[in-house]
């Protein structure tokens, strides 16, 4: 059980460290104002969303199921745990989104607006299940 945790532990970085890149690269790709440039950043974009971010998603899910499962790990902080993995399934496919709309050049957001989503939807996600999963207060 030790291997998975670690696994999903280590998937989890992954992925929370593409989520909040991701969004970063969004802020200067908005800035950007030639052609050579937007198509830099189209490119480590998708190689992040495609390359980091996914696969850590889906190692995270699989290996949290695996335990969930696998392993009768349960309890009322649990359900609010995955009440928060399902905001952020959303909050990467909304990212996944933001990416196309860029791709195809058809980003409707300054550099303010992906300021902002930098961090803020994240950031209290990752405190609340790090707090769920250490203090199961329920």
């Amino acid at each position: 059980m030790l291997w998975v945790k670690s696994l999903h532990i280590i998937a989890m970085i992954t992925w929370f460290a593409g989520l909040f890149y991701l969004p970063r690269l969004f802020v200067y790709h908005a800035l950007t104002r030639d052609a050579t440039g937007s198509e830099r950043f189209k490119v480590m974009e998708r190689k992040l969303y495609v390359g980091i971010m996914t696969p850590g998603a889906v190692l995270t899910i699989a290996s949290g199921l695996w335990l969930w499962l696998g392993y009768g790990i349960g309890g009322g902080w649990l359900y609010a745990k995955l009440a928060l993995v399902l905001i952020l399934i959303a909050h990467h496919a909304w990212l996944g989104k933001l990416m196309v709309d860029f791709r195809h050049d058809r980003n409707r957001h300054g550099d303010v607006f992906y300021r902002w989503i930098n961090e803020i939807p994240a950031l209290p996600a990752l405190i609340g299940i790090v707090l769920l999963v250490v203090l199961k207060p329920f």
